[in-house]
């Protein structure tokens, strides 16, 4: 569909563009992608690879970045910026810094023009289109009473200043950015659209492409495959009804409204999965002071994620501010049912009580620990829910991503370059 696509376009600009030769067909438009790592076990990061290794074949695709991974570098090209050591400020600062001198080096010395620049998130300043991914401005206000220095010991200031700055820098560049007419923004959920018009006042929504899936991967037929496996590996007695948590920032996504659930519902036999890369420490007081110990199981992010899936009964996600959310999506996908956040994007593609449940207050959990008491209660429920959430889910393909974000590509294109966007041509 988006090669036909791209021929009617081009058809069409043909016959605007009069001026278009045959030598400036034989060139796919140069497309320079600016981020700081991309790799497919991170959020962001991961809908870049899926989206480059897919329309690698539409453009010439330059990627600027400190660390690749999960990338066809057969078919594009990585200029790779050294990182530096030290704080993630120092190292954002120069990142900034230093994409632009290593573009412009390319421009003047090495005659690499690129007729489009893209950024997930911010990462530049003269980017021609943006992928809001999170905005800091939400996350910052929504973060705040946490991050009073008061309310820290003195050892923990030291991070928390480092936060604040961090925070309140990209704070500063989305307000210089992101309400630029002249850049074409598309946001990852209509929540973030929202945001971006009541923060930064952008006129109208902004396109949506919400994240995808492998199909392959993430289904029930595999979940049940790997099922077995996956809680012998875990240790998890077959009465054990387990909850699994997935992300990075686990205050932001909920835990510790999750163990207060887990505390209150102390007369069931569950279990928590909390899988992730931040310190587990914080929370093991309020573990130990609940005694949950032998029910909170903390576990590092894995390539096969399905395989904690697999072990899993329900996915509970009560995030405090999530712009989508990609592992409930995953979860759905395998025919696992889910309870999502009213704050988090993925929320979009939930129905309350058909695919799964959503929270209307995540910092409450009263309402979590009824849902969960139920879905364990209720074997039929689970089983309606699994289906339908695996039907729906299935319509949300990394295919079906990447072809609206090259429909995308090629409408700012066309707006900046008729003529090189009318050569924008997939073979076939």
């Amino acid at each position: 569909m988006i090669g036909a696509e791209m021929r009617q376009r081009k058809h069409r600009l043909q016959m605007d563009s009069p001026e278009l030769t045959m030598a400036s067909t034989k060139r796919r438009p140069r497309l320079a992608v600016v981020s700081p790592f991309v790799d497919k076990r991170h959020g962001t990061e991961r809908r870049v690879a899926e989206s480059l290794n897919r329309t690698a074949e539409l453009f010439e695709i330059h990627v600027y970045s400190q660390h690749v991974e999960d990338l066809d570098l057969s078919r594009i090209a990585w200029h790779r910026i050294p990182a530096i050591p030290g704080p993630h400020l120092f190292n954002y600062l120069w990142w900034f810094i230093a994409n632009h001198v290593w573009r412009a080096w390319d421009k003047w010395f090495r005659n690499l023009r690129y007729d489009l620049v893209y950024s997930p998130g911010i990462n530049c300043l003269d980017a021609d289109v943006i992928s809001v991914h999170i905005m800091f401005a939400e996350l910052l206000r929504r973060n705040l009473p946490a991050m009073r220095f008061r309310d820290h010991s003195l050892l923990a200031w030291p991070r928390l200043l480092h936060r604040h700055l961090y925070y309140r820098l990209i704070v500063k560049l989305e307000r210089g950015i992101y309400p630029n007419p002249k850049i074409d923004l598309n946001v990852i959920s209509r929540r973030v659209s929202d945001g971006l018009q009541e923060f930064y006042g952008r006129e109208g929504p902004s396109p949506v492409v919400h994240c995808g899936l492998d199909g392959e991967v993430f289904n029930p037929k595999r979940r049940l495959e790997l099922r077995e496996s996956a809680r012998r590996e875990f240790h998890l007695d077959a009465g054990q009804f387990t909850l699994l948590l997935i992300g990075n920032d686990w205050r932001n996504k909920g835990l510790v409204v999750l163990l207060e659930v887990m505390e209150r519902l102390r007369e069931l036999p569950l279990q928590l999965l909390v899988v992730g890369q931040d310190d587990p420490s914080p929370y093991e007081s309020i573990i130990r002071a609940k005694s949950l110990a032998n029910r909170i199981h903390f576990l590092p992010l894995r390539k096969d994620v399905e395989f904690y899936y697999a072990a899993s009964d329900v996915y509970a996600g009560p995030s405090k501010e999530d712009a989508f959310g990609i592992p409930p999506l995953e979860a759905m996908a395998c025919g696992l049912p889910v309870i999502v956040s009213g704050r988090s994007g993925v929320s979009e593609l939930v129905t309350h009580g058909v695919e799964g449940y959503i929270l209307e207050n995540p910092e409450q959990p009263e309402e979590l620990a009824k849902l969960i008491a139920s879905l364990y209660e209720d074997a039929p429920l689970r089983q309606r829910l699994s289906e339908k959430a695996a039907e729906t889910a299935r319509q949300y393909t990394w295919e079906r991503s990447a072809r609206e974000f090259g429909e995308l590509l090629l409408q700012t294109l066309e707006k900046k370059n008729p003529a090189v966007a009318a050569a924008f041509q997939r073979e076939t």
